[in-house]
């Protein structure tokens, strides 16, 4: 990413060139699929819905990855459809091993380099991300991280998830940029007019947890730019 021709160096100059403001998810963006910390996560969900509804792992899955899919998270379907306590499920689902996730300074400082406030907007909660973001050594780094709470338990790819996100920090979507590893969750981002990068395992990615939809490869107008190197995507911004 550093090595850019004169057109594609001026092609970032215009897509960045007046961001003030960067907003990154955590789960899969700011550390890679491939350290299958999230597998964990998304194992425990798993047997809290094996747990609360009597089903079989195999059907379990099934309903996990339904609500998931229809609500934008599993907490969000089951809060909707069983009325579970979201405090319970979070720290349940969240008893995971961090050690997976290694150190990474490179991509510290491309995000340290940048010109402007930088945010977190996640699903997970702030434990969660304060555990991982002092793996990676970036716990320092962004001037707020808004969680699931924050968003009253409405997550992305709802547009009241980022519209509170938006006005609680006075930020001009204008003049924003939004990178997620779900394409689902830039679409409103594009809606109201900030740049939008999806970050991606890679094409050879392949891991049995996780279904082909949910690795959303780019696809649609409201994903601006591609990458499989955060870090080098960072480096090479003008």
């Amino acid at each position: 990413m550093n090595d850019l021709s004169p057109t594609a160096a001026a092609s970032l100059a215009r897509s960045f060139g007046h961001v003030v403001d960067w907003v990154f998810d955590l789960d899969n963006t700011l550390y890679p699929r491939t350290c299958n910390l999230f597998a964990q996560i998304d194992l425990n969900m798993t047997h809290y819905v094996m747990e609360l509804t009597a089903l079989s792992f195999e059907d379990a899955r099934v309903l996990q990855k339904a609500y998931y899919r229809d609500y934008g998270t599993t907490l969000n379907g089951l809060m909707t459809c069983h009325k579970i306590d979201p405090d319970h499920f979070l720290s349940t689902v969240h008893a995971i091993d961090y050690s997976s996730v290694d150190p990474h300074p490179e991509l510290i400082a491309a995000i340290a380099a940048l010109p402007g406030r930088k945010f977190i907007l996640t699903n997970g909660d702030l434990g969660h991300a304060r555990a991982v973001l002092a793996r990676i050594g970036g716990d320092h780094l962004f001037e707020h991280v808004f969680d699931i709470r924050d968003m009253e338990f409405v997550p992305k790819p709802h547009r009241r998830a980022y519209d509170g996100f938006l006005t609680r920090h006075g930020i001009d979507p204008g003049k924003a940029a939004m990178f997620d590893d779900l394409e689902k969750n830039l679409l409103v981002p594009h809606e109201v007019g900030m740049v939008t990068v999806q970050v991606t395992a890679g094409e050879d990615f392949v891991h049995e947890q996780v279904d082909a939809w949910e690795l959303g490869r780019a696809s649609g107008p409201h994903v601006h730019h591609v990458t499989e190197n955060l870090a080098g995507f960072l480096r090479a911004l003008p």
